[in-house]
């Protein structure tokens, strides 16, 4: 079956496959099937509804409105709903089902959804800081930390700071995106087992590496691409380890003059090499990018997940399609985040639930409908209780009136999220001005203006350079002139590392990092080597070097599994 998206008029296939798995996840009430529909948008502009969703680095300073305790949120104070902080919000000494409603048949449901969203507390930030975690409070959609800063979607990680996307196990990393079991690295990109390295992509195993690319079981090599098991290299060319340290010396990559330099010298080097087509590890029957341990799916940045479609940012997900930023859902169906979770559809930030649809922030439950920050609840529409008799009488109608006002199937539309548009994912992913958002009738987040005051220091040009005062000092970013600050830890790091400090803020520097990796998209192009035909994640004449900005325009060479693995070895 095809289809033309309801958004952007894209051409999209249903499978049959597809139309059997909507068919299982269809809620069963009271012995009769209520179907789920196929989607009406394309799979591009299902992720950016859901990613519109989901703040993860825009955080607030505000008041608790029940403790009057002085927090960290991501929602900012202009929000018209009460925002507790984690201790108040989980704990017993409130009840949400005051919040409860009638259904309204006289009005569209995500009309009321939003009403009621505008009424109960939310959570101010989703991490376990407190419980799980320590001293790493500025941290979203994180836990088991110990002294982060800054870092979302991370887990049992320490000292470290700006990381985001599945990164794990992990210690002293800092500006890295979907890295785990490392030590020591910084500008790292979906790698495992890294020790002393920076500016890394899709590399394992590899120690004392800087600016590589596909890297295996490496250690002191520098500027290379493809390597396996190598040492003392330098632009794939073999060193002894004496030439080694003298030529690496030669670079001074603490000074940012001679780091940027190096930059561009690398990125025009590496484009002269193929890409394999799909970064696939472990996998069967899978595609996309960036997949480890994955069977029958088709996703980005996944691990051990089986039986997906769509997915993108999880862990151990299974029989589930169009689920962003998760961990063991198990045919859960368009939402953000619902771990733990079984029959989860339509649904953001829930977790440990069963047989939920359309919530938000609801915990430990079980069939619930159109609920806000509900934890162990059953059998509650809109917040309201009800009998389980009651409940399986009423959804049914309701699901019925969804259907006509046409919002059944359909994951909450942009203009009902919590967040302004440009404080969300999908901003980076799927950018847009003010201007487009605002015709879309979506909403966006005015600047604060306070965040752009200048700045009270020049930054030394090397690490050497830099005094301990810099933690104190105000600094402006060169791209966006948005403040940031350099903690003390964070200043360790660097030092530690021989590296000079970032003159980009946190935000920026993580919206280079994305450029640095392929879209969660394939195409279908041709091997380059054999010309057989190939779906990879490279699209088709895509600038040579954008994440470097250099001025090449040749698109990247990419070749087929069997033809890059020919080329490697």
């Amino acid at each position: 079956m095809e289809k033309s998206c309801a958004q952007c008029s894209t051409k999209f296939e249903i499978t049959e496959q597809d139309l059997k798995f909507y068919d299982t996840i269809s809620p069963v009430f009271a012995g009769k099937k209520y179907p789920i529909s196929p989607p009406t948008f394309c799979p591009d502009c299902r992720l950016q509804r859901r990613m519109s969703w989901r703040n993860e680095r825009f955080l607030y300073t505000r008041k608790c409105d029940k403790c009057k305790k002085n927090i960290v949120s991501v929602h900012s104070q202009n929000k018209p709903f009460p925002v507790y902080c984690n201790k108040c919000w989980w704990s017993d000494d409130w009840d949400v089902h005051q919040y409860g409603k009638s259904f309204d048949f006289s009005r569209p449901f995500f009309d009321q959804l939003r009403e009621l969203m505008d009424k109960v507390p939310q959570l101010a930030i989703q991490n376990d800081n407190g419980t799980g975690s320590v001293n790493s409070e500025f941290c979203q959609d994180a836990s088991h930390l110990k002294n982060c800063y800054l870092v979302v979607g991370t887990w049992y990680t320490e000292d470290s700071f700006y990381c985001s996307i599945n990164s794990s196990h992990n210690r002293n990393i800092c500006d890295c995106i979907n890295i785990s079991k490392s030590e020591l690295c910084y500008e790292s990109i979906d790698s495992q087992g890294l020790y002393n390295c920076a500016f890394v992509q899709n590399s394992e195993n590899c120690s004392d590496c800087f600016f590589g690319f596909d890297l295996k079981g490496c250690k002191n090599c520098f500027g290379c691409i493809g390597l396996r098991q190598k040492q003392f290299y330098i632009f794939n060319k073999p060193y002894s380890e004496e030439e080694y340290k003298e030529k690496i010396a030669t670079y001074k990559l603490d000074s940012s003059e001679s780091l940027a330099k190096f930059k561009t010298e690398y990125f025009q080097w590496i484009i002269k090499y193929p890409r394999k087509n799909m970064n696939l590890q472990n996998c069967e029957n899978s595609e996309g990018n960036d997949l480890l341990n994955c069977k029958n799916t088709y996703g980005f940045s996944l691990l051990n997940s089986e039986n997906c479609k769509y997915c993108h940012q999880g862990d151990e997900n299974k029989f589930s399609y169009d689920i962003s930023n998760s961990g063991r859902p198990n045919w859960c169906y368009e939402g953000i985040t619902p771990d733990n979770s079984y029959m989860n559809h339509f649904s953001w930030f829930s977790w440990a639930n069963k047989y939920l649809l359309y919530c938000i922030n609801c915990h430990s439950s079980e069939y619930l409908f159109g609920c806000v920050s509900l934890h162990r609840g059953k059998y509650c529409i809109l917040n309201k209780q009800y009998t389980k008799e009651e409940y399986e009488a009423l959804v049914p109608k309701i699901i019925e009136h969804m259907k006509k006002t046409r919002e059944w199937s359909e994951f909450p539309d942009t203009k009902f999220s919590f967040f302004g548009y440009n404080e969300t994912v999908s901003n980076e992913y799927f950018p847009l001005t003010q201007a487009e958002v605002e015709k879309r009738g979506w909403p966006w987040q005015p600047k604060a203006l306070r965040e752009y005051e200048p700045q009270t220091c020049i930054i030394p040009d090397s690490i050497k350079e830099i005094p301990q005062t810099i933690t104190k000092e105000i600094l402006s970013c060169t791209d966006c002139q948005k403040n940031y600050k350099i903690i003390p830890q964070e200043l360790v790091f660097y030092q530690k590392m021989g590296l000079p400090i970032p003159k980009k803020c946190s935000n920026c520097r993580h919206l280079d990092r994305l450029k640095r990796r392929n879209p969660y998209k394939l195409w279908q192009r041709s091997c380059a080597k054999c010309a057989k035909p190939i779906k990879t994640s490279y699209a088709p004449n895509r600038p040579a070097t954008a994440a470097a900005g250099s001025p090449a325009k040749r698109g990247k060479i990419v070749y087929c599994e069997d033809c890059y693995l020919k080329e490697i070895y």
